[in-house]
């Protein structure tokens, strides 16, 4: 049996799908055809069908997990090469990709949209046919035309100009053909992706009685599928449309403000202030009164900042986790990262770069301590005398002994988005938005923090923003009478990271920007976002050294001497971009 996503032994996924959508045969649900496009006289003929379909496009879609990450981060400058990597990889981190560049293939991105593509074409048929009512259409709709949007966008982030294609297409090959499909630039292509996602008719996840989301042990598939908020937050983040993105993302940032539950209300979202006397946080802590101690730092699968990429899918990890696909070793497709960076059971092709270290090193922690503890201990370690990433690798890896725990049990997960990057992304906007107050709080020690005044015990007309919707916060803790607003335990990325905050040096905007652009290398790194990060902000400055100079740094701490050449490359804009060449052999 072929399928694409199972957690672990103890929890179902999809097989539980599979039954509770009715289908016959697992294998009927799960098997993703190999071709171009899906057979129509086996699917869409119910509302079932065209679930087992859109499990089928996400299948076909976490075959880019291990390209999305390496094109979006070993070009960066964050992650370096190893003794394993091969020169195509090298090629990558070097940008000297060539024609015949394995990475550079758009072919398996547009796999995908063929899939989506079919997706939406007979879901329309089927509606007309009153095979499923309005309802079950627009989720669905919205679902797979989001997924292909989010495909689209990384395509226009790394290859720049590339064909629009929105209906099916009998010849997947065609796409080469520019008479047929012609390449449109990347701006046109952002307005594009903006039109089409801002038409949905439905932009919140899945309804709770969807058939498509179902609870065991406390597990929300739901989290399965694409944010469609914070996609369209993103694609406005693109364009410079600062405050439709900051409407965007604080919808998603409400998500638990209707919840009559305490811990979703206060917590869903909101980068939660450490938990000091218990670590059940996802917070960088220390054991209590021990704060001078390094060898008191919480690091274990459980608690604190580490756990988030360890811990099993529980309470505390919804509080930050909102979209994240699930490997399981027994199902394909296989995890794809143990392989890419483990040297204990992988082949370790990457690794961290010295300037990703230099960058965590340059941080202080409130203890004083001179670094970033999301850097060594957190995001990386030293194995064998080997720096060694390993937010994907605590599944695998034995907390104690770093050596695996089954060569066999390769479970792990594709990360996608979460509550810090959704933090950094609004305050991008906010920052941008003549709001760099807000930004700067949610970047440091949070809304309360910023907005208290020394002294005042009455918090009527304080720790909060005054501010109309997206940029409405209130963080007050009263206790003469006692209430609890919304905001109250937002602690700040760098609260959470228990670093000291981000100084604002000349002019705010841009000096506020840079502090967030960094931030998200120290919070997010290896997830995925680095490259992309850097083109916006190369992009809307209109200057190309903001992207040159970081590649030049990291090439040059690992004295390599095709630095300085790379940069003067990488200040033409259209030497960021990978040569659109379909190589049918793969």
């Amino acid at each position: 049996m072929k399928t694409f996503i199972l957690t672990n032994k103890k929890k179902f996924i999809l097989a539980g799908l599979a039954i509770a959508l009715s289908v016959s045969s697992c294998q009927e649900y799960l098997d993703v055809e190999p071709q171009d496009k899906l057979n129509s006289d086996q699917v869409y003929r119910d509302v079932f069908d065209a679930d087992a379909a859109i499990i089928g496009t996400y299948g076909k879609f976490m075959q880019l997990a291990e390209k999305y990450v390496l094109l979006n981060e070993l070009r960066a400058d964050l992650m370096a090469t190893t003794r394993n990597s091969d020169p195509e990889m090298i090629a990558l981190s070097e940008h000297a990709v060539t024609a015949d560049n394995r990475y550079a293939n758009p072919k398996d991105f547009y796999e995908v949209i063929q899939n989506c593509n079919d997706n939406l074409k007979n879901f329309d048929i089927m509606l007309a046919e009153k095979k499923f009512t309005q309802t079950e259409y627009n989720q669905r709709y919205s679902d797979i035309g989001a997924l292909r949007t989010w495909v689209y966008l990384q395509l226009g982030i790394h290859y720049g100009s590339v064909p629009y294609i929105t209906e099916p297409i009998e010849n997947l090959d065609d796409v080469r053909d520019t008479a047929l499909y012609p390449r449109i630039p990347f701006e046109e292509l952002i307005d594009e992706l903006v039109a089409f996602t801002e038409g949905f008719s439905y932009t919140s996840p899945y309804s709770t009685d969807s058939s498509l989301v179902i609870n065991v042990d406390g597990y929300n598939t739901a989290k399965f599928f694409i944010n469609k908020e914070c996609l369209l937050g993103d694609l406005h983040l693109w364009d410079n449309n600062y405050t439709q993105a900051a409407i965007h993302y604080k919808n998603v940032m409400e998500t638990g403000t209707m919840s009559g539950n305490d811990s979703e209300r206060f917590d869903t979202y909101r980068v939660k202030f450490a938990e000091v006397a218990t670590n059940n946080d996802l917070a960088v802590g220390y054991l209590r009164f021990r704060e001078q101690d390094r060898l008191a730092l919480i690091d274990n699968n459980s608690q604190g900042w580490r756990s988030m990429f360890a811990r099993d899918r529980d309470v505390l990890w919804n509080t930050e986790w909102i979209w994240s696909l699930p490997f399981d070793s027994n199902f394909a497709p296989k995890n794809p990262f143990i392989n890419l960076f483990s040297n204990q059971g992988g082949d370790y092709l990457v690794k961290p770069s010295q300037r990703a270290i230099d960058l965590w090193e340059d941080q202080t922690q409130r203890n004083g301590f001179p670094y970033d503890a999301r850097g060594k201990r957190f995001s990386y370690n030293v194995i064998g005398g080997d720096e060694v990433i390993m937010k994907y690798l605590y599944k695998f890896l034995d907390p104690v002994t770093q050596t695996p725990i089954d060569l066999f049990q390769t479970d792990g997960e594709w990360f996608l988005y979460r509550a810090a990057k959704l933090h950094l992304r609004y305050a991008e906007a906010a920052n941008r938005d003549n709001q760099s107050r807000i930004a700067d709080a949610l970047l440091n020690f949070g809304i309360q923090s910023e907005y208290t005044v020394p002294g005042v015990t009455d918090k009527t007309d304080i720790e909060q923003t005054f501010e109309p919707f997206p940029y409405n916060f209130d963080a007050r803790a009263g206790d003469f009478p006692r209430f609890r607003a919304d905001w109250h335990r937002n602690g700040g990325i760098r609260g959470r990271a228990y670093v000291e905050r981000a100084e604002v040096v000349g002019d705010s905007v841009i000096s506020i920007e840079n502090n967030l652009i960094e931030e998200a290398a120290l919070e997010l790194a290896y997830e995925g976002n680095r490259w992309g990060d850097l083109v916006r902000i190369a992009l809307r400055r209109n200057d190309p050294s903001f992207l040159a100079d970081r590649i030049y740094e990291k090439l040059n701490a690992e004295g390599n001497a095709q630095a300085g050449s790379v940069r003067t490359k990488l200040m033409v804009r259209e030497n960021w971009y990978l040569p659109f060449v379909w190589n049918e052999e793969e």
